[in-house]
């Protein structure tokens, strides 16, 4: 049991790891963009593209690590079979029928 908790987390570390290495890779790539863009060719601005695509995944990106494990992840899974089983063990056995 202690190995699987352990695999289980070391899984989490890494992808909170990798969605920041993005999301610090994105900050950096579009501040160099802008100030590209804007010493290059300030009056046709460009950068906003690759800003706004590459943000959406982002949040894409952002959703998968922090959204799943948060609302119907793993961990909500277990929490609702133990509150359904606790259910049941509370009830009456006619109750069910």
């Amino acid at each position: 049991m202690d190995n699987k908790k352990y695999e289980e987390a070391k899984e989490r570390v890494v992808e909170l790891k990798e969605f920041y290495e993005h999301l610090l890779s994105y900050i950096g790539v579009n501040v160099i963009l802008v100030i590209i863009n804007l010493v290059t060719s300030p009056k046709e601005l460009w950068f906003y593209w690759v800003t706004i695509f590459w943000g959406i995944g982002i949040i894409w990106h952002a959703i998968h690590v922090f959204g799943k494990h948060r609302l119907l992840g793993k961990e909500w899974e277990e929490r609702k079979i133990k509150e359904i089983m606790e259910k049941k063990d509370k009830k009456p056995y006619d109750a069910d029928k």
